[in-house]
């Protein structure tokens, strides 16, 4: 193993909510942290760009406007931020090893804050089409759809919101869905129902993407009667739930069937020393107040921890 580059009191790992909340608390406690983040601050929530639901805003803030007043407050007092990959961590004594894409740190405890990633579908064309026509994010690609067929595929909040958004830019979004049902909340589903632009294919699942140089179209297969339908679209948005990033926690924490951080009430791990807060950790009700939150929890049991 290379040197270690530097010792900390706490590394974070994750520059989203419950990750910025847990470094404004660690750093306000005095305690030398370091926050390790492998893309931009903000995770998932930066692809939002109304936020209406956090406490204290009677106006819609933005994801990233939110996360990035986070990362402003927790950087004053004092938490320090390095862009890179995490590989693994390994206990050495009472201390955990780090290794990052960057080199190696060490820290007393470890707040793992990674979140989540977009779960793929892997049907044929998914990869093939990727960045020509299928997306994972309607904030960042729904412009290029300007008065287009689209489909988003999904029937939860994060497909009715990248549905709602795509209404400002194509002419028809159809919403893809294997249930009878809608799972968004009501008021999501209210909005959506109410859209002129859109539509919705029930008891449907994607089973392919096809195009030539980029997406024409998408095949559909009713899951009650097994009838297969090709629908013409130039986008498809896919919205099929999320993927914890806990690949190289397999063997460090004891992880759930869904590959989720299982946590006590203090967010402690089954590993000493080892924290886990937001999307990441088991039960998870993946909402921007309830990660802070968890920061919140995870950096105050961090801190009576290394008191120890």
């Amino acid at each position: 193993m290379s040197e270690i580059k530097k010792e900390y009191d706490v590394i974070i790992v994750g520059g989203g909510p419950a990750g910025l909340s847990a470094g404004i608390y660690t750093a306000r406690a005095r305690l030398a942290s370091l926050l390790i983040e492998r893309g931009a601050i903000g995770g998932q929530i930066v692809n939002s760009l109304a936020v209406e639901n956090y406490p204290g805003f009677a106006e819609a803030v933005s994801g990233i406007d939110l996360t990035q007043a986070m990362h402003q407050q927790a950087t004053g007092f004092g938490l320090t931020t390095v862009y890179a990959d995490v590989t693994g961590i390994k206990p050495s004594g009472k201390k955990q090893i780090v290794s990052t894409s960057e080199g190696h740190y060490t820290a007393g405890a470890v707040i793992l804050a990674g979140g989540s990633e977009r779960q793929k579908l892997g049907i044929p064309g998914e990869a093939e089409y990727t960045g020509k026509g299928v997306s994972y994010c309607a904030t960042c690609d729904g412009a290029f759809f300007q008065d287009r067929d689209v489909a988003v595929v999904g029937g939860g909040n994060a497909a009715i919101t990248e549905a709602i958004e795509l209404t400002k830019f194509a002419r028809k979004i159809t919403v893809v869905h294997r249930r009878d049902e809608l799972r968004a909340t009501r008021i999501l589903q209210e909005k959506a129902f109410s859209g002129k632009k859109i539509e919705f294919l029930w008891d449907s699942v994607l089973t392919a993407i096809t195009g030539d140089a980029f997406v024409e179209g998408i095949t559909v297969s009713n899951v009650k009667t097994k009838k297969e339908t090709r629908l013409p679209v130039a986008g498809v948005f896919m919205a099929v739930g999320f993927k914890p990033n806990t690949g190289y926690l397999r063997g460090v924490v004891e992880l759930d069937e869904l590959g989720t951080v299982i946590v006590n009430e203090r967010m402690e791990t089954s590993a000493p020393g080892i924290f886990a807060a937001g999307d990441i950790r088991s039960q998870s009700i993946r909402q921007v107040v309830s990660a802070t939150g968890d920061g919140a929890v995870a950096a105050i049991s961090a801190e009576k921890y290394l008191g120890k």
